[in-house]
């Protein structure tokens, strides 16, 4: 795994977003410019650091981001916008993900197991930067190289909130 960086469009459109999310009292967790088979994609993933993110807030984004989109026209290609949430169990891909979420709950996937046959971690974690990451889990703090990791995850949500999401 590598931690990624916002490409020129991404970062072009966060730009123009964060505003907008802001203003809805929001928060833009990741905005992703993807080529799925011979479609484009505009994918901005919001967050709310009180309770989730409903359909509401998403419409409250996709409204004017996409009356802005359309009056700027910062991207040459036809593309799909797509606003959502970042959902509970969202995946740490970018150096402000792991700095927002130090302390939280997450699981780390590794592509091989470790000595002891472990293949997933669930645990805090503690930090993380270029190279490695590190995570308690249990009574053991583990630094693993980010080579070896094919994901981290949140992992820190309960019943309630699923349930309140649910609502």
């Amino acid at each position: 795994m590598k931690i990624k960086k916002f490409g020129s469009t991404e970062a072009r459109i966060y730009e123009l977003v964060h505003p907008i999310a802001e203003e809805q009292g929001l928060i833009v967790w990741d905005v992703r410019f993807e080529k799925e088979g011979a479609m484009w994609y505009l994918r901005v993933f919001l967050d709310h650091m009180e309770r989730p993110v409903n359909i509401a807030d998403c419409e409250a984004v996709t409204r004017p981001l996409n009356k802005l989109l359309d009056e700027l026209d910062p991207i040459p290609q036809t593309y799909t916008l797509e606003v959502g949430s970042a959902g509970l169990e969202r995946e740490l891909i970018r150096e402000t993900h792991f700095d927002a979420c130090e302390g939280s709950k997450v699981r780390v996937r590794l592509i091989r197991p470790l000595e002891d046959g472990t293949k997933e971690l669930i645990g805090t974690l503690d930090g993380c930067d270029k190279e490695q990451i590190t995570v308690t889990a249990g009574e053991m703090q583990r630094s693993l190289p980010l080579s070896g990791v094919a994901f981290v995850k949140l992992a820190d949500f309960d019943e309630d909130e699923i349930k309140r999401a649910a609502d």
